[in-house]
């Protein structure tokens, strides 16, 4: 599964998820830590891949999307990275099930 890590995320996680066997970018990587969300979002279409953020704006365009990228909301409170990656893989197989299923919204909380 290919993901974007969006900007209000560490790259931490797009390691994390790249170490699981994962093709995972953070936006960082490609220079877009002040991309908009329209950027985001067209990359992720361009790629391929699942958005994974802590941005309701892209949960309230996936709501409302045709087309588009899948949205992984992330839910936590501010926490540190090695907090969060704990936090994350906590939830991280019942994450890829609803992947599974074809949903196209996953809150993670």
């Amino acid at each position: 599964m290919r993901f974007v890590v969006d900007a209000q995320l560490p790259p931490a996680l797009a390691r994390w998820l790249a170490e699981r066997g994962h093709d995972a970018e953070h936006v960082a990587d490609r220079g877009m830590e002040m991309a908009s969300d329209r950027e985001v979002w067209n990359h992720a279409v361009a790629v391929r891949a699942v958005i994974v953020n802590k941005d309701e704006d892209f949960v309230i365009r996936r709501t409302f999307a045709t087309d588009g990228p899948t949205v992984v909301w992330v839910r936590c409170g501010n926490t540190s990275r090695r907090q969060l990656l704990s936090w994350f893989g906590d939830r991280f197989m019942a994450l890829l099930d609803s992947l599974a299923r074809g949903e196209r919204l996953v809150e993670l909380a």
